[in-house]
């Protein structure tokens, strides 16, 4: 794909420069790498990063960092989705810059994005952009803040994919491990077996992921309020549905709605 070659030529062929780029263009790209480590900071909308292991959900405010040579591919779902990209050449530094992490973007990243709002394109060793853009990275790790924990795991496996998509649209109604079991034609004990072997997590984890994804969603893209939100996806109870948000985000939903 033509596309792509010109973002890996973009990206790589300064192998020592810090690069800054502001457009959505790897938006929808095949799985794809870079020589050069990435931040992807992401505004006004919810992104979703596909590797071969595991579908991440970046929400406004967020950034992840991809280190080098990392197969991923971004899509998003909104046009008011603002995506800022800097790729950093590769250096030795700190563990964290070898694991892939979602994080909040804290008072002092943002005010630093905000400062360096305008740049755009590569930055050299012995400019002051340059020394500035490193200072930032070395601020990721120095935050100590806590990873955003939303990473659902995928698979090939067709049977489980099949039933995964009977229910995904579903997550309103009263969904249990018996139902989704019997109407997929599978026994309870082949289906706990299915997702503990291919996805390595429990039917419960993974539809109460299902549910606060599709809860960031609603936030994001209507003006439900937090009740009939928590209908939408299947809670009777709002103090279930805010506890178990907070468990896997960090934040209550309306501390989301606010951010």
């Amino acid at each position: 794909m033509e596309i792509l070659s010109q973002l890996i030529q973009a990206v790589d062929q300064n192998p020592d420069s810090i690069l800054v780029m502001r457009q959505q263009t790897e938006q929808r790209l095949p799985a794809h790498q870079h020589d050069k480590a990435q931040l992807l900071l992401v505004y006004g909308g919810i992104a979703y990063l596909q590797t071969d292991e595991k579908d991440f959900y970046i929400p406004s405010n967020h950034y992840i960092w991809i280190p080098k040579n990392y197969p991923h591919n971004l899509m998003f779902n909104t046009q008011d989705l603002y995506i800022i990209n800097i790729y950093f050449p590769n250096k030795k530094a700190d563990s964290f810059y070898d694991e892939l992490g979602i994080y909040p973007v804290s008072k002092l990243l943002a005010e630093m994005l905000s400062f360096s709002e305008k740049w755009q394109g590569d930055y050299y060793e012995g400019s002051w952009e340059f020394e500035f853009l490193t200072t930032l990275k070395s601020v990721l790790s120095k935050e100590n803040l806590k990873k955003f924990s939303i990473q659902l795991p995928t698979t090939d496996d067709q049977r489980l994919n099949a039933i995964i998509d009977g229910f995904r649209n579903r997550l309103n109604e009263s969904l249990s491990l018996d139902s989704i079991a019997q109407q997929s034609g599978i026994s309870v004990r082949s289906l706990t077996r299915l997702f503990q072997t291919k996805l390595h997590i429990t039917f419960v984890q993974y539809l109460k992921m299902l549910r606060i994804i599709r809860a960031m969603e609603l936030i994001n893209d209507t003006d439900l309020n937090m009740t009939e939100i928590a209908y939408e996806i299947g809670y009777s109870n709002i103090s279930a549905f805010s506890n178990n948000f907070h468990q896997l985000t960090n934040m209550r939903p309306t501390e989301f709605k606010t951010k």
